[in-house]
């Protein structure tokens, strides 16, 4: 289903913010194995609604915040939500635990991480995927919050390439589980590699799920693996894609379950996180994973906080950075051709050089 693009424009007015603080903001600091006072600093994390075990980025998040406390030697407390309800709440507990770092993962806890900072100033905040902008005036709402931003526009542009170039049926699919500017980032990142493609090869590879022009597309209206997601997915399908790339932590499920029963030959792209590790029934479909490297991003930066250098500005991953990416490509290596190997390795440090442009609201 098509839902109203209305609430992208709110994501878009933060970009002024996230371009000023962000642009030159440095990494987390990396952590050096240990930090004064650290058995004293109590790491914490509070998921959204798809839990910690969603194989994207809940567990991504949560997998960084577990390393550094494990390096620091203490106890991760962590609260999971299972719905909207609970953000506040779990924020509150974990301030309540006597925490000295909070992650918050996911753009859908930003009101109530703003709202928490305020309220703790001396506890150390990291949004992840959001500007901790809540109001859109293009200010950072609470002094004591660090975003974790990732223009993954760049890395699914040569999703978008590599998938033109795969394409045998001349379609390709995106879906998104709900429009919020961290979901359409993806899709249309991916489709400006379409385009770039039929643009360098002079062919005229559709892209089903996505209108650049008009900045809509077909989406689920959450981020449940459920009989919406699929139907999306299978209506897609439907269309003569061969590619599919679904948007939405766990929707990739009900868009898996939607190929294997096609009974065709389509290929799934990831996001977040590598379906090839961390989901062994995605083996045989997924030609490559669009990466947000925020277990790195998140334990840098609760790392930062435990040794006293927390840095509030926020911080975006780029392809230059090594802050996004792409998978390997794994099991579909021997059906991707040698040649379009290379032209996606030569399209990165294009992309990183400024020779070709992605756009995106962080860039």
């Amino acid at each position: 289903m098509n839902i109203s693009s209305k609430r992208l424009f709110g994501g878009v007015a933060a970009a002024g913010l996230i371009v000023g603080l962000a642009a030159c903001a440095p990494a987390p600091e990396k952590g050096d194995g240990g930090a004064e006072g650290a058995a004293d600093f109590v790491p914490c994390i509070v998921s959204d609604a798809g839990g910690f075990d969603d194989r994207s980025f809940n567990q991504l998040s949560w997998e960084g915040a577990k390393k550094a406390a494990d390096e620091l030697g203490v106890e991760l407390k962590q609260a999971e939500s299972n719905s909207e309800t609970d953000f506040g709440p779990n924020l509150e507990s974990m301030v309540g635990e006597g925490c000295n770092a909070v992650v918050s993962v996911g753009f859908a806890l930003s009101a109530a991480t703003v709202e928490t900072a305020k309220a703790n100033p001396d506890t150390d905040f990291i949004l992840v995927d959001d500007a901790a902008d809540t109001d859109f005036d293009g200010k950072k709402d609470a002094d004591n919050v660090k975003p974790l931003l990732y223009n993954t526009a760049e890395a699914a542009f040569l999703a978008g390439y590599l998938s033109a170039g795969y394409s045998q049926a001349g379609k390709v699919g995106t879906f998104g589980g709900m429009e919020f500017p961290t979901v359409t980032i993806f899709m249309d990142g991916f489709a400006q590699g379409v385009k770039h493609y039929n643009e360098v090869k002079g062919t005229n590879v559709e892209v089903v799920g996505w209108d650049t022009a008009a900045a809509t597309g077909s989406f689920t209206g959450g981020f449940e693996a459920n009989q919406e997601a699929k139907s999306v997915a299978q209506n897609i399908l439907d269309q003569g894609v061969d590619v599919l790339l679904p948007v939405g932590g766990p929707i990739y499920q009900s868009a898996l379950q939607a190929i294997k029963e096609s009974g065709r030959d389509v290929a799934l792209i990831g996001v977040d996180a590598d379906l090839f590790n961390t989901d062994d029934t995605t083996q045989d479909f997924v030609l490559t994973s669009i990466l947000k490297n925020m277990d790195v991003s998140t334990y840098e930066a609760v790392m930062s906080s435990a040794k006293g250098k927390f840095d509030p500005e926020a911080y975006v991953g780029t392809l230059d950075n090594g802050g996004v990416g792409i998978a390997p490509f794994h099991n579909f290596e021997s059906k991707v051709a040698p040649e379009l190997v290379k032209e996606v390795d030569a399209l990165k440090q294009e992309i990183i050089d400024g020779k070709v442009k992605v756009t995106s609201y962080l860039s």
